[in-house]
């Protein structure tokens, strides 16, 4: 201890009295030591690394699971996007069919096809809930595809129009001859009761004539096209394949009309109330006289 002390208190005062020799010395020592101490320093720093590249990667699997549930979320958003455009576009082409503003419809969707190869018939998600009755008109994007036959709470059954029952008047333009439009289960219906003389070519466009009521009059259905069988068969625009949208028509055939009150009176023509006038210019009767001269 007296020793150190002894040393410190000589090296304090070698160092006031030779100060340039002490700095050389300093720096002699220094320079000696660098190395030293940079070798020693290289397992810090590699260890310092180490924990540094650990942490990157926790931060780069911390971010990859990030962005993979990112995308699953914009994969799930994309789906949902191309699932409403598709719905959309189906919308969209639902009002290429025009019909009467005064109409009013409802809006399903194809889910059953409980056809069979004696029955046209398909169900579609919407029932009296919604409105539907039987005998309403059922148009897809393309025109008249048939009618409501039954209908339940939530779903209704569609007669197509190549269903044997089904029959529906129509008029054949452009000659506006009228006829009926009968199914018989095949993929083009026949037209029956048309007239013998009737004008009428392949190609001619068939429309419901709205008689009886229950259709309303315009709706496109198809063209008519000659059949090897001898009938003339009309070839529909929609295709029961690509059924998936319907509008259901809620037309009311209208019942009350105007009642027109006939006149108390007739009124005489002009004519004949200028014929029953005494002329101004034919000459008076000549006065009786009593007693003549």
């Amino acid at each position: 201890m007296i020793f150190m002390v002894t040393l410190a208190a000589a090296l304090l005062l070698l160092g006031r009295a030779e100060t340039y020799v002490v700095d050389r010395a300093r720096q002699v020592v220094t320079d000696l030591a660098a190395p030293l101490l940079e070798l020693a320093s290289r397992p810090v720093s590699a260890a310092r690394r180490v924990v540094e590249s650990t942490d990157q990667y926790a931060y780069v699997f911390d971010e990859n699971e990030r962005l993979r549930e990112e995308n699953a979320r914009l994969l799930a958003w994309k789906e949902a996007a191309l699932k409403l455009e598709a719905k959309v576009a189906r919308f969209e082409a639902l009002l290429n069919v025009q019909v009467d503003p005064s109409i009013s419809y409802v809006t399903g969707r194809v889910v059953g096809d409980s056809g069979g190869p004696f029955v046209e018939t398909i169900i579609a998600n919407v029932g009296s809930t919604q409105g539907v009755e039987s005998g309403q008109a059922v148009i897809d994007s393309d025109g008249l595809i048939g009618r409501i036959v039954a209908t339940g709470s939530e779903a209704s059954r569609i007669l197509l129009l190549t269903d044997l029952n089904s029959r529906v008047p129509v008029v054949v333009e452009p000659s506006q001859t009228r006829a009926v439009l009968a199914g018989d289960n095949s993929i083009w219906p026949r037209l029956e009761f048309l007239p013998a003389l009737a004008s009428v070519s392949a190609g001619d466009r068939v429309v419901t004539s709205g008689d009886g009521g229950l259709l309303p009059p315009g709706l496109p259905i198809g063209a008519l096209v000659e059949a090897d069988d001898g009938f003339l068969r009309v070839q529909t625009f929609s295709d029961r394949s690509r059924l998936d949208m319907i509008r259901v028509l809620q037309y009311e055939f209208p019942r009350e009309i105007d009642a027109q009150d006939a006149p108390a009176a007739l009124q005489p023509l002009a004519s004949d109330a200028q014929s029953e006038t005494p002329s101004a210019s034919a000459p008076a009767a000549a006065p009786t006289t009593e007693g003549g001269t």
